[in-house]
């Protein structure tokens, strides 16, 4: 019997330590700035479930080599899936930092970011002991027919609707933007920081009257 794997959701990652000094360092003072947003929060809860998150960092120079790496990175991956990208035109529609607090409690609950086609995070500061991303299933005839999984399994199976990432300082993840996805709830045992972003993928001919 052939087993062949149709609809896949790529995920992509790798190690990509090379920026991690030097966008540590330029992210410091958007997570200082956050901080200052937060003050009335971090005064009433004791820097606790508080995610300290930056302004738009697509205009700063400093992460100019980053922003062109995940750019070629994200069209990459859509080219990898079929995608005719000779027609479209990808462009940044978010691009921030946020750090969890230091008290513990920061999370994100589970969500997708409409109309985008290509999110991902780089992790600036992790650890076995911080929060992790969490993808769920995205196809919702999968989910409406679910059973019952087999206990204690330690590896991967195709009825699996949660997938756990562990990631450490330096990882790049990349996925579709249709993707759910959400963080768990960090304890404050190490500094949690990372970097997402959001693209989007424009008809060649639209993106001319938008630029």
């Amino acid at each position: 019997m052939y087993i062949n794997n149709y609809f896949w959701t790529p995920i992509w990652s790798e190690q990509k330590p090379e920026f991690l000094k030097s966008l540590n360092k330029a992210s410091n003072k958007y997570i200082n700035e956050a901080r200052k947003r937060d003050k009335k929060n971090i005064k009433i809860n004791k820097d606790f479930g508080t995610n300290h998150h930056s302004t738009s960092l697509t205009q700063d120079n400093d992460f100019l080599d980053f922003r062109n790496y995940i750019g070629k990175k994200s069209w990459e991956y859509l080219d990898h899936q079929g995608y005719d990208m000779t027609e479209y035109q990808t462009m940044f529609n978010e691009l921030w930092v946020q750090e969890f607090s230091k008290k513990g409690g920061g999370h994100h609950s589970a969500h997708i970011h409409w109309n985008q086609h290509v999110s991902g995070f780089y992790f600036l500061k992790a650890s076995e002991n911080t929060s992790m991303p969490i993808f769920h299933e995205p196809r919702t005839g999968a989910r409406t027919t679910k059973l019952k999984m087999k206990a204690n399994l330690k590896e991967i199976f195709n009825g699996n609707d949660l997938i756990h990432y562990k990631p450490q300082p330096g990882t790049l993840i990349i996925f579709p933007g249709y993707l759910e996805h959400e963080f768990s709830v960090d304890f404050g045992i190490e500094p949690f920081r990372f970097i997402h972003w959001n693209i989007q993928a424009i008809p060649k001919e639209m993106a001319k009257d938008v630029l």
